[in-house]
């Protein structure tokens, strides 16, 4: 996968909560060319832990996003260490200062970048994973004349109270670790960052997954050496990005803007785009239960549930070859 990517920079950032994000940079890259009438553009915002480079294995030359077709613009979530971060903000807002970032103000910094770079004012699709997803639905009810089609998977609308305590959990494993010091660390929580990475890896996958020892099919012989890689990716993350993340995951809400007043069905009812909705039958962050529910309130969604034992990774760029095909045939039927 390529290291390289580009950046937008944003300037100040009125944010939400009414705080101002100083020299906001969003990190990104493309793929393929953009059309003469700009009008074959696909975007893809990252999830969490991901950094744009997490969807390459689904894009390029006849792969489900197809640069021989369409250009495609992949976008970091602020606090991923590459867009603007408590790693490398402007001094006064770094670490523990950094300011809270909602998804609607990166959807917000996203849409400056298409248009004031590219001159792109519609999507063909915004598509994503997890908080990726969140992404595309917030895409959907922000600028519903700009969007042709969502496809959101493995993810919401908004944080349920039970994905919010799980998102509280690993939090708090990883805040106990002394050397922490309240986001003031002078040397990474090693144990803490672990302590996290274990915890969110037994609610990644599904019991069954564990069960059968499917873990063997990414090429662990053990449940102990899935947590040994789990562990490194966490100790290649800084733990305040991951946990600025993480206090945008937990705020997810498409309610929040202004113009729905509180009203999570209004602003369902905004989204004008095709949308297919697309849940794991075993996610255990996000059960279809939850879609069902968003679905009956979008004016021209499908609800397609995905079949696996994988639970949320079922939606891992790359991981599982049967799940990657349903999404596939998915994001293809949209894009016609």
């Amino acid at each position: 996968m390529s290291e390289a990517y580009r950046r937008f920079a944003a300037g100040d950032l009125a944010l939400q909560s009414g705080q101002v994000l100083r020299a906001a940079s969003l990190a990104y890259q493309t793929y393929g060319e953009l059309g003469a009438a700009r009008d074959n553009v696909i975007l893809l915002p990252s999830y969490y832990t991901g950094q744009h480079r997490g969807y390459e294995p689904m894009i390029g030359p006849g792969k489900v996003f197809d640069t021989r077709r369409f250009f495609v613009v992949a976008t970091n979530l602020f606090g991923n260490g590459l867009s603007t971060s408590p790693s490398n903000a402007a001094p006064g807002q770094r670490g523990a200062d950094f300011p809270l970032v909602t998804l609607y103000d990166n959807v917000a910094c996203q849409q400056r970048l298409l248009a004031e770079t590219f001159g792109v004012q519609r999507l063909r699709l915004v598509a994503g994973w997890s908080m990726g997803a969140a992404q595309a639905f917030h895409w959907g009810a922000a600028f519903p004349e700009h969007v042709a089609a969502i496809l959101p998977w493995c993810g919401a609308a908004r944080c349920s109270p039970h994905n919010w305590l799980f998102l509280d959990g690993v939090k708090s494993a990883l805040q106990a670790d002394p050397v922490y010091a309240g986001g003031r660390y002078t040397r990474p929580p090693v144990a803490g960052l672990k302590a996290f990475a274990h915890v969110y890896c037994g609610w990644a996958f599904s019991q069954t997954f564990f069960r059968e020892g499917l873990y063997r099919e990414l090429g662990y012989d053990s449940i102990a050496a899935l947590l040994g890689a789990w562990e490194q990716d966490h100790l290649a993350w800084d733990a305040n990005d991951l946990l600025a993340k993480l206090a945008t995951w937990q705020q997810t809400d498409l309610a929040r803007h202004p113009t729905f007043y509180g009203d999570f069905t209004r602003a369902l009812g905004a989204i004008r785009a095709r949308a297919i909705v697309m849940p794991c039958r075993s996610d255990l962050y996000f059960p279809p239960e939850d879609s069902e529910r968003e679905v009956a309130a979008m004016p021209d969604a499908e609800l397609r549930v995905i079949e696996s034992h994988w639970g949320h990774c079922a939606g891992g760029p790359g991981r599982n070859a049967a799940d990657m095909a349903v999404i596939a045939a998915a994001a293809r039927e949209l894009l016609g």
